[in-house]
């Protein structure tokens, strides 16, 4: 079987980027497929390309007259439900987000909200970006660049910044100067670690919490890191990650993390670890390259993330879908 990372990232020439190809849905529905090549950027140099996704980089098109009505109003509903912080009390702000829309990606995202809302207390305090989960299209605002731009605005309004806390988990495919946004073969961007970095710091979000689902999301780390942040990715800054197939139910890393870790009652940096030797463990059993997660938690965070940890329910929640290890049985 031939192995898909999450986000492979094909570099030919200056840079190409080439999206995993959506596989058709049984029944009647089919989710967006991705066909054509990023646009423009084969013709870049490679500094160039960096200093767009630094700036931000978002391109849409084919979209019908009514898409940006439709997303707008999508996205002002989602907004408009997330609840103002408690006074005195350590609120968690969940964003989840699926910058892809294979339906792999649109799964995982809708249940890391579901396992990080119940395990840190953020009923009405959790919003979700993302494409179609493979049943049907989307109700859901697309997890875009511009997107997450509003939401963290929008958290950073109605959080106190001195005791309140971002918990942002995204899923996608990667290169080694980011994340990849890519809405079929209408949508694609770049968040940049510069980029992301910017944004979070400039909306004075200083407690986070960054889980980052994609190949290479370790290039994050240098650029997020510090006392009050925790970060965790899926792979090192060189290395892929695995499990990104779009029929899929979950990459290798939200499987191991999401799916079981996190569901239990346990520190953060425990989850984190427990993961790990996981993803290790089905690497190991398919004959791999280790994808080599990252796990880094500052000194300040580790302190109220012990205040956050208390909340998860002592009853371990189920885990749904495909176990990501069956790929490793497939022909």
């Amino acid at each position: 079987m031939r192995f898909v990372g999450t986000g492979r990232i094909m570099l030919a020439g200056a840079f190409a980027l080439v999206a995993a190809s959506a596989v058709a849905q049984s029944g009647g529905y089919q989710a967006p497929r991705h066909g054509l090549p990023a646009p423009f950027l084969k013709a870049l140099d490679p500094a160039e390309v960096i200093r767009y996704a630094d700036a931000g980089i978002q391109i849409e098109h084919d979209h019908p007259a009514t898409w940006a009505l439709a997303e707008h109003r999508r996205l002002d509903k989602a907004l408009a439900a997330l609840q103002p912080q408690r006074k005195g009390v350590v609120d968690a702000y969940v964003v989840a987000v699926a910058l892809d829309s294979d339906p792999n990606f649109g799964k995982e995202a809708r249940e890391a909200a579901r396992v990080l809302g119940r395990r840190y207390d953020a009923a009405g305090r959790t919003i979700v970006l993302a494409g179609s989960d493979g049943a049907a299209d989307s109700d859901l605002p697309m997890g875009s660049p511009d997107h997450i731009s509003a939401a963290l605005s929008r958290v950073a309004e109605l959080m106190d910044p001195a005791e309140d806390v971002l918990v942002l988990y995204t899923t996608s495919h990667g290169a080694p100067l980011g994340i990849v946004y890519n809405d079929a073969d209408q949508g694609f961007g770049i968040i940049s670690p510069t980029r992301l970095a910017a944004q979070i710091e400039g909306l004075g979000i200083k407690r986070r919490v960054v889980i980052l689902s994609a190949c290479y999301a370790g290039v994050f780390v240098p650029a997020l890191a510090g006392p009050d942040t925790a970060v965790l990715t899926a792979a090192s800054s060189d290395r892929t990650s695995f499990g990104c197939q779009a029929d899929n139910d979950w990459t290798f890393f939200g499987d191991a993390l999401v799916n079981h870790a996190l569901r239990k009652a346990q520190p953060l940096d425990a989850a984190a670890r427990e993961a790990a030797a996981l993803i290790g463990q089905w690497e190991a059993k398919g004959k791999l390259t280790p994808s080599q997660p990252q796990i880094q938690i500052g000194a300040n965070a580790a302190l109220w993330l012990a205040i956050l940890d208390k909340r998860t329910p002592r009853e371990t929640s189920a885990s749904v879908g495909r176990p990501a290890i069956t790929l490793l049985d497939q022909p």
